[in-house]
């Protein structure tokens, strides 16, 4: 591509000939979608992958996850998915490790795949005092001003 090429690449990312056309950020979609065979994945994956400006569609079938990369918006691959007559839902989980309490009932899901929990934000004032108090009882377990605080000797 020569300078004048880049130029006009340039000129077209910064909106010089087309301010008022507003341009798709390149994203990823997670779904869950229950498919309990081939036929079921094979539509799913046809259904996504006709759709404008998606690049690649994976599928995990054991975890119930569809993955959908493009210059899409998420609510356009929502209605997209839904017309194949699955019910779909975006992906509602995040690794165990990311979430405070894990365990607590809103998290913890019976049907999550192994490692994830419900993507939920306590933020209750127990959860919120609880935690301020698990952290201060760790800084001061070492404290000089409590030097019989220290068990492990």
């Amino acid at each position: 591509m020569g300078v004048s090429g880049t130029m006009e690449y340039l000129s077209d990312l910064m909106g010089s000939t087309n301010k008022h056309k507003k341009r798709k950020q390149m994203q990823t979609v997670e779904l869950k979608i229950k498919m309990d065979c081939d036929g079921c994945e094979l539509k799913v994956k046809n259904a996504l992958s006709s759709m404008s400006g998606v690049k690649s569609v994976e599928i995990n079938r054991k975890q119930h996850k569809v993955t959908v990369t493009g210059y899409v918006e998420a609510s356009k691959v929502v209605k997209k998915a839904k017309s194949t007559g699955k019910k779909v839902e975006i992906w509602p989980y995040v690794p165990y490790n990311l979430v405070l309490h894990p365990y607590t009932a809103q998290a913890y899901d019976k049907k999550a795949p192994p490692g994830y929990v419900r993507n939920v934000e306590i933020t209750s004032t127990v959860t919120t005092n609880m935690a301020r108090h698990e952290d201060n009882q760790y800084t001061t377990m070492f404290s000089d001003d409590n030097p019989n605080a220290c068990s492990i000797m």
